[in-house]
C-alpha cells in the first residue's frame, strides 16, 4: 500500500533514477533476497547514473557539436596517419586539464570534424563544458555581437568553455576586425582553456589567411606553440564507404 504513495513522493522530488529502480525492484523477484541496504544502494546508484546522463545529455546539446562521435568509433585500420598511442593519451583528457590545443589538418572528408567531435565527446562526458563552431559562423556572429551590444557577453561565454572546436579554419581571409576578434578569443583561452582547430590547410599556410601581419604573428602565437598536430593523410572517409 506505500508503495505507490512513496513512487509518487520521489517522482515529485525528482528522483527519477531511484523511482525507476523501485518499480524495477517492486516487480523482480531477484531482489527479494538483498538486504535493505543494498537494494537502497542500488536505487541511489540508479539516481546517480541517471542524473549524470541528464547532465551529460544536456553539456551535449550545449556543445552544438554537429556530428555524433566518440573514441572508440575512430577507424584506426585506415591509413590517414593517426596515432594510435597519441589519441589513448588524449582519451584522458590531461591535454585540457594542462590546456594545450589540437589542431586538426587534412584534406576534405578525411575525418577531421569527426575526430574533434570524437576528442569534444570524451570531454563531454568528464563533466566538461564543449563548444562547436564554423569560423565562417562565428566571425558573422562576432559582427552582429558587435552591432547588438553582446559582444562582450558572446567573448565571456566563449572564454568559460573548456574545449573552444573552432572548423573549417583558413577558408575564407581575416579581415582586420574578425583578426582582432580572434585574437581576443585566443588571448582569453591561451594557458587558460583549450582549443581544437580544424583546417583543410597546413598549419604553415594559416598566416596567409590573415590580413594583418601583426595580428596573424600574435594570433598563430596563441594556438601553435602548446598544440598537438594532428596531419591527416588519405583519400575521402566518404568516398571510401561509397566503395565499401
Amino acid at each position: 500500500m506505500l508503495s505507490n504513495p512513496t513512487l509518487e513522493k520521489l517522482t515529485e522530488l525528482k528522483l527519477h533514477g531511484m523511482a525507476g529502480s523501485m518499480r524495477e525492484q517492486r516487480n523482480n523477484d531477484e531482489y527479494n533476497d538483498l538486504t535493505f541496504e543494498e537494494r537502497l544502494g542500488i536505487m541511489i546508484d540508479n539516481e546517480m547514473l541517471e542524473r549524470q546522463n541528464r547532465r551529460l545529455k544536456t553539456r551535449m546539446s550545449q556543445s552544438k557539436m554537429r556530428l555524433r562521435a566518440c573514441m572508440e568509433d575512430i577507424d584506426y585500420r585506415v591509413r590517414r596517419g593517426l596515432d594510435k598511442p597519441l589519441f589513448k593519451s588524449l582519451t584522458t583528457c590531461k591535454w585540457i586539464h594542462d590546456h594545450l590545443n589540437i589542431i586538426i589538418t587534412g584534406s576534405c572528408g578525411v575525418g577531421k570534424s569527426f575526430i574533434a567531435c570524437a576528442l569534444g565527446h570524451r570531454a563531454c562526458m568528464n563533466g566538461l563544458k564543449v563548444f562547436y563552431a564554423r569560423a565562417t559562423r562565428l566571425i558573422e556572429d562576432l559582427a552582429i555581437a558587435h552591432g547588438d551590444g553582446r559582444y562582450h557577453k558572446l567573448l565571456d561565454k566563449l572564454s568559460k568553455m573548456d574545449v573552444l572546436i573552432i572548423d573549417d579554419w583558413g577558408l575564407s581571409i581575416l579581415d582586420d576586425q574578425a583578426s582582432r576578434d580572434f585574437l581576443e578569443i585566443f588571448d582569453d583561452r591561451h594557458d587558460r582553456r583549450s582549443t581544437i582547430i580544424i583546417s583543410q590547410l597546413p598549419v604553415d599556410s594559416w598566416h596567409e589567411t590573415i590580413k594583418n601581419p601583426t595580428l596573424a604573428d600574435a594570433i598563430l602565437d596563441r594556438v601553435i606553440h602548446n598544440a598537438y598536430k594532428i596531419e591527416l593523410k588519405g583519400e575521402s572517409m566518404r568516398k571510401k564507404r561509397k566503395k565499401d
